[in-house]
């Protein structure tokens, strides 16, 4: 696959107004330690279940590492990161060895210090992702960002890590410097966050930014054929293919995640629930990131994609007719689809 994106745990010391799930909130005590338990009891089996080629074929024929995004939450926190973070890491290593795919990481940054980011190279970290440039997380509205940026730029030019950029962004300040140094190897790190001109700053129709009134998507958003949607994510192999894994293995295409997994990597390969559900009409839809066209009757779907979110307004994107669709129809035939494979197993 192109990239892998592993949610390692839903722990976070953030309850951000705009995230898509209402699981990544603080956890305390006995809470934490369960939380981050899901994690543990589950990324040892994960791993035996991705593919032993962690590879893809580029549009010019030339094979790439397969970038392994591992996030939370917060995989810095304390109970996460010795806990749990770093012996995945160490993990990830001791699986494929010379042939381990590239780890990168998404974090806040706020809770990075210099110990933190040394651990972090040390144990493989190639690629980090600062997370949180936008107004939405505490702390980052305004100019307050961009004294943040600096203050991480200044550590990781402090340990030799280079500036790369997603690109796109309107305002000057949210670009990589013109004079940053650009390179073809070593470890880099790059800025983004829900920021209204990039990517997903219209906000996925789910979770607390739904509740909170602040999805912008409307109906010809569709983030399904977007960069790390779901768009190609049953192409093995190939470039734009892309999976999601939540802590307990569960499994689905890019993106904001479907409503109901495809299968569990603690229980399966990932090459045989990608080729068992690739048969479904629903699924080959996604594949070709046209979610529209899953039931087969576009205006149908049309009509169960919108809902009244937590401001009362009425909204309408694809997204909330996709979660409609998986309620009612496609995730009991995953589930049936999934129990068969391990019927067969037995």
């Amino acid at each position: 696959m192109q990239s892998i994106y592993w949610v390692l745990t839903w722990a976070c010391h953030r309850k951000c107004k705009h995230c898509y799930d209402d699981r990544f909130r603080p956890y305390v005590r006995g809470a934490l330690k369960e939380v981050v338990g899901e994690g543990q009891a589950a990324y040892e089996g994960i791993l035996a279940n991705l593919p032993d080629d962690m590879s893809w074929v580029d549009q010019a024929g030339m094979r790439q590492r397969t970038t392994l995004i591992l996030a939370g939450g917060e995989l810095l926190i304390d109970g996460v990161r010795e806990e749990l973070f770093y012996p995945a890491l160490r993990a990830i290593g001791a699986r494929w060895g010379e042939r381990a795919p590239k780890i990168s990481m998404q974090m806040t940054g706020d809770v990075l210090t210099p110990q933190i980011l040394d651990e972090c190279l040390a144990l493989g970290v190639e690629g980090i992702a600062i997370a949180s440039i936008d107004d939405f997380h505490v702390g980052m509205k305004g100019e307050k960002k961009f004294r943040f940026m600096q203050d991480i730029r200044d550590l990781m030019a402090s340990r030799g890590v280079a500036e790369v950029a997603i690109g796109g962004a309107k305002s000057k300040k949210l670009n990589m410097p013109e004079q940053a140094e650009k390179r073809a190897d070593g470890p880099t790190f790059l800025f983004f966050g829900a920021q209204e001109d990039l990517w997903i700053g219209e906000l996925w129709p789910r979770g607390r930014a739904w509740a909170n009134g602040l999805s912008n998507a409307g109906y010809e958003t569709n983030f399904c054929a977007r960069w790390s949607g779901g768009k190609n994510f049953l192409h093995l192999g190939q470039a734009g293919s892309e999976i999601a894994i939540e802590p307990d293995g569960s499994v689905y295409p890019r993106c904001l995640k479907t409503k109901a997994p495809l299968g569990k990597l603690t229980e399966e390969r990932l090459e045989d629930i990608l080729a068992s559900v690739a048969m479904l009409p629903e699924i080959q839809a996604i594949n070709r990131g046209d979610p529209e066209a899953m039931g087969r009757d576009r205006a149908a779907f049309r009509a169960m994609s919108s809902a009244v979110d937590g401001a009362g307004r009425t909204v309408e994107n694809m997204c909330i007719g996709c979660d409609r669709y998986f309620e009612q129809t496609l995730g009991p035939k995953l589930k049936a689809l999934r129990e068969e494979r391990l019927a067969a197993r037995v």
